[in-house]
């Protein structure tokens, strides 16, 4: 059985299936509409029948005179009443809410502009960390590794550290080359936005082999760990920061078209490491942050405001 709440409500000065409260009285749409256009004038109605006239949802519009009065005896008030320009001001206000409230749309240009980062993405980031097994990795990275002592990890891990840290910033380098919006900017200012954003690039992609239960990085057949950094010379400091911004980006649960959009914001925001002296080109940058960051909202649900640069 339906409750009380769930019964259709009528409408107290017609009978008609109410809408919600209007002026002050649960009421249907057409009485809302009459008692606005209605008691605002200045206008005296009379009846014709000494208001005795019946107001019901198939006679309401025989006797303006005795529905007015029906309104006001229903307890509608004629205050509350809104003006034609505050009532246009707030239906304004209204559409631009709803504005807002709308997903944005991205143009068949910044469709275009996004599909070109993602294959460039695709070509040479989204498959550096399964090569990581080519730079001759200590035995004790392998997943499957068996330990037999507990030495730490000597030179050979400093040395694999620092070749798949140069593979990644080549791999960062060939990215950049292949959008056409970063190859348009002066030698000197690539360079410079390179110097700022290569780390950051780097680890926004790393993020995608972080696994948030054992703060493990699966590379390929590879796992590294916050330990393995501090055995090749990392200052702890440095690392729980990393660890910290990993773990809050992972939470975000993004798929890679926002990893490479991210990654594309990254790279065009100025930030401290930027060493550019002068503005970069408007019809460049400022121009394409727009479309990377409407396109980078369209595709994350959740937003939090971990996710800014948190590596000295």
């Amino acid at each position: 059985m339906a409750s009380a709440e769930e019964e259709p409500r009528n409408c107290v000065v017609c009978g008609d299936r109410a809408t919600g409260y209007h002026f002050h009285a649960l009421t249907c749409e057409g009485c809302k509409g009459f008692f606005r256009r209605t008691a605002s004038k200045s206008i005296v109605r009379t009846c014709s029948f000494a208001g005795s006239c019946e107001v019901s949802k198939a006679q309401r519009r025989h006797c303006p005179a005795c529905r007015l009065q029906k309104c006001l005896s229903a307890g509608m008030k004629k205050d509350m009443i809104l003006s034609a320009e505050a009532l246009a001001l707030r239906r304004a206000k209204q559409a631009q809410q709803r504005a807002e409230r709308a997903p944005p749309q991205l143009s068949e240009e910044q469709k275009e502009l996004v599909q070109i980062l993602l294959e460039a993405h695709t070509r040479h980031v989204g498959t550096m960390f399964d090569q990581f097994v080519q730079f001759r990795p200590p035995a004790h990275l392998f997943i499957h590794y068996q330990p037999m002592s507990t030495l730490a990890p000597g030179l050979p891990l400093l040395k694999h550290f620092a070749d798949i840290s140069t593979f990644m910033v080549q791999q960062v380098i060939k990215f950049t080359k292949d959008l056409p919006i970063f190859r348009s900017l002066p030698v000197e200012d690539q360079i410079s936005l390179l110097k700022g954003a290569a780390l950051e690039i780097c680890h926004i992609a790393l993020n995608t082999t972080f696994c948030l239960q054992t703060h493990n990085f699966l590379c390929g057949p590879l796992r590294y760990t916050i330990d393995d950094g501090a055995h090749v010379g990392f200052q702890g400091e440095f690392l729980d920061l990393l660890l910290r911004f990993h773990e809050n980006l992972r939470r975000l649960e993004l798929q890679e078209p926002a990893y490479v959009l991210l990654a594309a914001v990254a790279l065009f925001s100025p930030g401290p490491g930027n060493t550019v002296q002068r503005p970069l080109p408007t019809p460049v940058c400022p121009s394409r942050l727009p479309t990377l960051q409407t396109g980078l909202g369209l595709l994350t649900e959740k937003r939090s405001t971990s996710c800014k640069r948190c590596w000295p």
